[in-house]
């Protein structure tokens, strides 16, 4: 007798297709949950090498690495160390004018030592390959022909930035804490031909509080609010050229009168339907900086210690938009010169506020080389303050932002008490 084949019908192969299908869609979720907790893993270890790499600076040459930094020239002209007519941000070809972040002098710490080699002595190789005729320490790092400055450097990046190649060079996720003031932190305490004067260095002592000061020498004994509890760095998201108001600074804004514009202020202009995102026919005022040229967003450059690439500042929380401000700070102020020529704004300060991929805060890097998640909802204080900038405040104050404020000063006695 022959038997009878079992098979199946066509409702229950459908049933069993409808059956995987939803366990796939409940699975695909979980899937990119444990791989974007596996990146943000590899995010936070990447920090901390770069904490134990600053660790391992500052006790090979007693101070942490200097945000801008390098060579100038060192001509005598009423104490100025650029020559004839030079001021910081011109282009040069044999010299890099103090502008290397403290990226740089972080590589042979952080197992880049072919690199170092490469910057460090002449004729590294061009971009391309071919041989090159470059100075040590290279030029200034807006060149994209200079091989070592458009190298990217796997420690320097989180793997949920998905953010590659031109119009950027060499990109970074990780920027120094510049303090609680958008203002002087591009300058410093200098001026435009990287000499310093005494109204220069009272508003840089009065508005740059964070643990890096651009062209000053800082060391682990200058953290006077202790190291546990003060950010070293903080981390950033590369821009990828679709508007985002987290990575394309929006310029505009003005603290130098008595309606400066508040930190509050860099809000205006979001689109309504994508908060995250400019609306460009919003405001007039608005222009994004990367209108000015190529390799002008937040992260494209890591060897560049200007806040749009390596800089960030304690003020509004993260995640937050960032804005180009000028400040009041005379004729020499980079700040100033946006008003006149807006392709300068790369070279400017403001608002730079951290961000990141990761859902719901960012990475700090704390000054005992921990590494902290903060989230977008930390305590900032009264946004609605305009931020310290020397003409109105006094140095010692303590942050108008809250929480948030006093974790990126170092020495304004803020006590911190609750666990981050």
């Amino acid at each position: 007798m022959r038997s009878r084949r079992q098979g199946f019908t066509l409702v229950e192969l459908l049933v069993v297709i409808a059956i995987i299908g939803v366990l796939v869609g409940l699975l695909l979720p979980a899937v990119q949950a444990a791989r974007e907790a596996a990146r943000r893993m590899s995010c936070s270890n990447n920090f901390k090498q770069i904490g134990l790499g600053i660790h391992n600076y500052h006790s090979a040459y007693n101070q942490l690495p200097t945000q801008k930094s390098g060579t100038s020239g060192f001509a005598s002209r009423g104490g100025s160390k650029l020559p004839g007519s030079e001021v910081w941000w011109d282009a040069s070809l044999i010299k890099n004018n103090e502008q290397l972040s403290f990226l740089v002098g972080l590589v042979p710490f952080v197992e880049g030592q072919a690199l170092w080699e490469q910057i460090s002595n002449p004729n590294a190789p061009n971009t391309n390959g071919s041989a090159g005729t470059w100075t040590a320490m290279g030029p200034t790092p807006e060149n994209a022909d200079y091989g070592p400055w458009s190298t990217e450097i796997p420690t320097f990046r989180c793997p949920s930035d998905p953010g590659v190649g031109l119009p950027s060079f060499g990109r970074t996720n990780y920027a120094a804490c510049l303090g609680d003031s958008a203002c002087r932190t591009s300058d410093g305490g200098r001026r435009d031909e990287l000499d310093i004067s005494s109204g220069t260095a009272n508003y840089a002592r009065t508005a740059c509080r964070g643990v890096f000061v651009p062209h000053g020498k800082a060391a682990f004994r200058d953290i006077l609010d202790g190291l546990a509890n003060t950010i070293m760095a903080g981390e950033i998201t590369t821009d990828l050229g679709d508007n985002d108001a987290r990575t394309n600074p929006k310029t505009g804004m003005n603290v130098r009168d008595n309606a400066h514009d508040v930190p509050s202020k860099t809000y205006v202009g979001l689109d309504s339907d994508r908060p995250q995102f400019w609306d460009t026919g919003a405001v007039t005022t608005l222009q994004a900086i990367s209108t000015f040229g190529s390799g002008t967003g937040r992260g494209y450059r890591w060897a560049d210690g200007n806040p749009v690439y390596t800089g960030m500042i304690t003020v509004l929380p993260p995640n937050a938009p960032v804005g180009l401000i000028m400040c009041p700070a005379g004729s020499d102020n980079i700040q100033d010169k946006t008003l006149n020529d807006p392709t300068l704004s790369a070279y400017s300060g403001g608002y730079m506020t951290p961000s990141s991929r990761h859902q719901g805060g960012v990475h700090v890097l704390m000054g005992d080389g921990a590494v902290k998640f903060i989230t977008d909802s930390i305590e900032a204080g009264n946004q609605n303050k305009a931020c310290t900038k020397g003409s109105t405040s006094k140095p010692g104050y303590s942050s108008f932002y809250g929480l948030w404020g006093a974790l990126g000063t170092k020495a304004n006695k803020e006590v911190i008490d609750e666990e981050i």
